[in-house]
């Protein structure tokens, strides 16, 4: 049975196109540090190949209400589970399509999402990079919003060529085809 973090509601508001990740189109990502659920410190801007890294505001506690409660009112917060479950359940397809590595992003902490990717038992076959202290957010300038008194990101994919964002999908709606629209998009990039 999916918890009711896996189904999304009807009736959330779309999130809309405010320009404020444009810049990041073409742009050579800044080279930060990220820690890794699977123990490795990641640079976005020096990993070789294609990569894809989706950003997302966070992982909700099963049972709990969201972070506010006008969670599901915040136009692209609600979705952070079913939309890993897509990444995980397209991450085959994605490999396929020359994709060398996917990462989830968000800026809570790496234990935390250690913690709930076993809880909710994504089983993903990639790792989630953290970003507490918001130095690669910041130094890219990801759009973000605020929450319950805490700064999150704008749920966003980019897909990243030798360290420089060469597609961008923004806003991301809805959250749980955030996988397929990448796959999409590099099946019609190879046609």
């Amino acid at each position: 049975m999916p918890s009711t973090h896996d189904v999304l509601p009807d009736n959330l508001p779309v999130p809309v196109d405010d320009g404020a990740a444009d810049h990041l189109r073409g742009m050579r990502l800044p080279d930060v540090a990220l820690t890794a659920t699977d123990g490795r410190t990641v640079s976005l801007a020096r990993l070789t190949g294609r990569t894809v890294a989706y950003a997302y505001p966070r992982t909700g506690e099963p049972g709990q209400p969201g972070l506010t409660p006008d969670w599901d009112a915040i136009p692209g917060a609600r979705g952070c589970t079913p939309q890993a479950c897509d990444f995980r359940d397209h991450h085959a397809e994605l490999t396929a399509r020359g994709v060398a590595q996917v990462f989830g992003l968000s800026t809570q902490t790496s234990a935390y999402q250690r913690e709930a990717a076993e809880r909710l038992r994504l089983r993903l076959p990639f790792p989630l990079l953290a970003d507490p202290h918001r130095a690669f957010a910041m130094a890219a300038r990801l759009p973000v919003f605020e929450a319950g008194g805490q700064i999150l990101l704008r749920r966003l994919t980019l897909v990243i060529d030798d360290g420089v964002v060469s597609q961008l999908f923004y806003p991301v709606f809805p959250p749980d085809r955030s996988a397929r629209q990448v796959v999409d998009w590099l099946t019609g990039a190879a046609a």
